[in-house]
């Protein structure tokens, strides 16, 4: 059991740091991205908080992993 979990933990830190900034790059570019001033909009500020959330998950998950090779589970 414990080395699914690993490999789990692992491959989900691994998704979430390869595609969130991907996906936040193209978000970032999108016209509905910022208003005619050049400020960010909702759109963009959403977006922004979802890829951190997405990020702040990779760092548990890759944390946790780590954790559990170090103890052993």
């Amino acid at each position: 059991m414990t080395p699914l979990l690993v490999a789990l933990l692992l491959v989900n830190a691994a998704f979430n740091a390869l595609v969130w900034p991907s996906f936040y790059r193209r978000v970032s570019r999108d016209p509905r991205a910022r208003d005619d001033a050049g400020k960010p909009t909702r759109f963009l500020t959403v977006h922004a908080v979802l890829v951190a959330a997405a990020l702040v998950i990779a760092l548990a998950s890759a944390i946790a992993a780590i954790t559990v090779l170090a103890i052993g589970l």
